[in-house]
C-alpha cells in the first residue's frame, strides 16, 4: 500500500506542488480581503 503511495506521488509530484501553490494564492487572497474589508 505504501509503494503505490509512493509510486502515485513520483508520478504526480508536478499536480501536486501547482495544487498547493494555487491553495496558498487562494488564502492569501482570502486572508487579505478580510484583514482590508473596507477598501474592497
Amino acid at each position: 500500500m505504501f509503494t503505490q503511495i509512493k509510486t502515485l506521488l513520483d508520478r504526480a509530484e508536478n499536480g501536486i506542488v501547482s495544487d498547493v501553490l494555487g491553495a496558498v494564492a487562494l488564502m492569501a487572497l482570502l486572508l487579505g480581503s478580510l484583514h482590508f474589508p473596507g477598501t474592497f
